[in-house]
């Protein structure tokens, strides 16, 4: 079931009132917690809610054994190794196996040989990879003692799969969703009005900017030949602010939608785009996954308390397992590799920083040297969003090749809706600059210029309108095939 959708907007009104007037106990509510959540997940293809059902029980199981084995370190380490390898074996075999498949297949042709590798007709289940990682973070965290192993099976069930963040995250840790599910939960008024104002901020970003950038960039992506190259670099700027748009708005609907059933999800967009150096942008993009890959496999690794050999290494390995996890294609792949390239050199550079503070904070407008630092960090991202959009190698080296060679400039190949679809990214980029305090950028509380009624109610209506009048195509989100 799409946010984006009419199914959508009858279904959360008819969960809301039955979750807080019906099933009041905490048991219940865990329990529609997840009927609801399985209809959302079924609700694009029933089939394949024996996956998540059998990845849950797995790893509920799991983590009682652990804990069942408590003192014997080998039994324990046996039984999380074997649940992490059952999960991401399913993961495998659904996302990577054709790929690895096809390429051994190549592989051995270039070789002179020659071997009929079965190939599957796999349909890739939505959201399989968030899922899956969520599962396993428990697990691991179990192993690790940082939480008791769960023992009420409904509630863990409603930890994997509780719909706002089911498909496409944040990918939430067992040590702070599992616990909010094993107490009893009060509407609050104020987080839930809170928490519609941050959904109708991800609807805009989705259906008024990221939708409308996709129209363009679906419908002149591939014509890369034949346009200038200025037409080339309006076209990446449109899919920067695409993939943000969709996968950040997504985020806040799910974390906004979270919060009208009293439930906190973590925060997984910082407003990257005003970053100002290459670390500080992976810290605010796509937080949950990053996290997950720093605390799971980076500070396992030895993250950056070892030598500058093997901190380069560790990243190297973090952001190619990133480029895996977004997709079985070597334009994801190299797209981590490119990051991690970035990184590595900032590190050689001495530029690696750990910026905590807000750009600007208390400031209007950034300094000369921030502002600088934003426009450098932007244009390397957007040079790497060029491999991740690309259908193959072969394309990313076309699109960069023909942004070089072609005329930089043809008023006739310019690409229709340019400025209409520009004038949201510009009130999307003005809007987050001014509420980069925030959690989001609708957050009204301790704010002089929303403190009067007449503007607040002012801004829902015109957002409901421009969503309502000029939204896009109304695509999938992007984030749904990983």
């Amino acid at each position: 079931m799409l946010f984006n959708s009419f199914d959508f907007i009858l279904f959360l009104p008819i969960v809301f009132a039955l979750y807080w007037f019906v099933f009041k106990s905490l048991r219940l509510q865990n329990f529609f917690v997840v009927i609801a959540s399985y209809v959302f997940y079924g609700w694009w293809d029933f089939r394949f809610l024996f996956l998540i059902a059998l990845t849950s029980f797995c790893s509920f199981a799991s983590g009682l054994a652990i804990e069942h084995y408590e003192g014997r370190r080998k039994h324990q380490r046996f039984i999380s190794a074997s649940n992490i390898v059952l999960n991401i074996s399913i993961l495998g075999v659904f996302k990577y196996y054709n790929f690895f498949v096809s390429n051994i297949s190549d592989l051995f042709s270039v070789m002179g040989y020659r071997f009929d590798w079965i190939t599957l007709d796999i349909i890739l289940p939505v959201g399989i990879s968030f899922y899956t990682f969520q599962a396993l973070s428990y697990t691991i965290d179990v192993y690790q003692h940082k939480l008791r192993a769960e023992r009420d099976l409904i509630a863990f069930l409603a930890f994997v799969s509780f719909f706002p963040q089911l498909v496409a995250g944040p990918i939430e840790r067992a040590t702070n969703l599992l616990p909010q599910f094993q107490k009893r939960r009060h509407f609050d008024y104020t987080q839930a009005v809170d928490g519609m104002r941050q959904m109708l901020w991800g609807f805009f970003k989705k259906m008024v900017v990221a939708d409308n950038c996709a129209a363009i960039v679906n419908s002149y992506w591939n014509q890369y030949d034949d346009l200038p190259g200025f037409s080339l670099v309006l076209l990446s700027l449109f899919f920067a602010f695409q993939i943000y748009g969709d996968f950040s708005g997504y985020s806040d609907i799910a974390i906004g939608c979270s919060r009208l059933f009293g439930i906190k999800l973590m925060r997984n967009f910082s407003f990257p785009y005003f970053s100002r150096d290459i670390s500080e942008f992976w810290r605010k993009w796509h937080i949950s996954l990053m996290t997950w890959f720093r605390d799971y496999i980076y500070f396992p690794l030895g993250g950056s308390r070892c030598s500058r050999f093997l901190s380069m290494r560790n990243t190297l390995i973090v952001f190619l397992i990133s480029g895996l996890w977004h997709g079985a294609e070597w334009t994801f792949i190299s797209w981590g590799i490119y990051h991690a390239c970035l990184i590595m050199l900032f590190m050689l550079l001495g530029w690696k920083s750990k910026r905590k503070a807000i750009v600007g904070a208390g400031r209007f407008l950034p300094s000369l040297k921030e502002t600088g630092q934003m426009v450098l960090v932007f244009v390397l991202v957007v040079i790497g969003w060029i491999l991740f959009r690309a259908e193959n190698l072969s394309q990313a080296v076309g699109f960069f090749v023909a942004m070089i060679r072609n005329p930089f400039y043809d008023t006739f190949l310019i690409p229709n809706n340019t400025m209409f679809c520009a004038l949201w990214c510009f009130v999307l980029v003005i809007t987050e600059w001014l509420q980069r305090e925030k959690q989001h950028a609708l957050q009204m509380e301790n704010s002089k210029f929303f403190s009067y009624r007449f503007v607040r109610w002012a801004t829902y209506y015109v957002i409901f309108y421009v969503i309502i009048c000029y939204n896009g195509i109304g695509q999938n989100f992007i984030y749904f095939q990983f």
